[in-house]
């Protein structure tokens, strides 16, 4: 077994990952619970469905490695899905929805629900490996104390059973597809952040020409492509469009061209997005017109 400081490092580095992911979920489930709040999975928004589907295919590789008994497996399987397929995906775009949402509302719910779902299943999944911090974990996601049955901890349940999410092949491949696009758009996110165009990807407004059965795509799933981007502003990008910002040509997806140029409207100082309709709600002239109904729908803002 090779030894060293830097291996030692790495994994270090991604042990706090792991932890951290952990730790980024607890704090999103402090007031779920699921006997109240949980939504049935065919009322879930797409995007949480494909996480549990996501979570599934984990699933199965990990225990597939248990019987194995090829441990280094699992290693490199929950670190690449809490790193990369949570964090840098999934996690990333539920901010919006965990932050700024109305607390009792069905966005919200509906992100908390997949959260629950798969930080209780990951707990299992990683307690043979992640003793002592799946433990933690554990009870602090299903509130228990020193006081309670020892049976009731991580280490006396069951592997968790496949999720019953309806996520056939086809949406596997809209998503894998949507995925592709939104790595083009945070390529030309960070030019235009390289260039001082932007400062933030929610500063930014987000032009984009397609060719042909892309552009058809696109089409459909605009709403889709500009919140997973995480932006404030996307619209098509036209022939007689004037340049400003920076362009960016796509070479992995042909026919791709994405303009990068300042959002317009003011910062709302609740979601962080730049909107035109900052500044029209009298009470609250700081924040948008979307963060005011959700203020409204929780009696937190009566006044226009």
């Amino acid at each position: 077994i090779k030894v060293s400081d830097e291996i030692l490092k790495q994994i270090s580095d991604a042990y706090r990952k792991i932890r951290n992911t952990i730790r980024y979920f607890l704090g999103n489930l402090s007031d779920f619970d699921p006997a109240l709040h949980t939504v049935p999975h065919r009322d879930l928004p797409e995007l949480d469905r494909w996480a549990l589907a996501k979570f599934n295919e984990l699933r199965t590789r990990v225990i597939e490695s248990y019987e194995k008994y090829e441990f280094h497996s699992i290693y490199q399987g929950l670190n690449y899905f809490c790193g990369t397929t949570m964090s840098a995906f999934y996690l990333d775009i539920l901010k919006d929805r965990l932050y700024t949402a109305g607390t009792d509302s069905h966005l919200r719910r509906s992100a908390q629900t997949a959260l629950y779902e798969i930080l209780d299943g990951m707990l299992r999944l990683m307690s043979p490996i992640l003793c002592f911090t799946a433990a933690e974990a554990w009870n602090a996601l299903h509130g228990l104390e020193e006081k309670d049955s020892v049976e009731r901890g991580i280490h006396f349940v069951e592997f968790p059973p496949e999720s019953e999410i309806e996520c056939d092949e086809p949406m596997m491949e809209k998503w894998a597809k949507l995925i592709k696009i939104r790595s083009e758009i945070t390529k030309a996110l960070e030019n235009g952040r390289r260039e001082k165009v932007i400062g933030h990807p929610l500063e930014a407004e987000v032009l984009i020409r397609a060719e042909g059965d892309l552009a058809e795509f696109m089409r459909g799933e605009w709403d889709t492509i500009k919140e997973i981007s995480i932006i404030s502003e996307m619209s098509v990008l036209r022939d007689d469009t004037p340049v400003a910002g920076i362009r960016f040509v796509s070479e992995e997806i042909a026919g791709m061209i994405i303009q990068v140029q300042p959002a317009s409207g003011e910062k709302c100082l609740r979601c962080w997005t730049r909107s035109t309709t900052v500044g029209e709600i009298a009470a609250h002239p700081e924040i948008c017109r979307r963060c005011a109904d959700v203020l409204a729908t929780m009696k937190l803002h009566t006044e226009e």
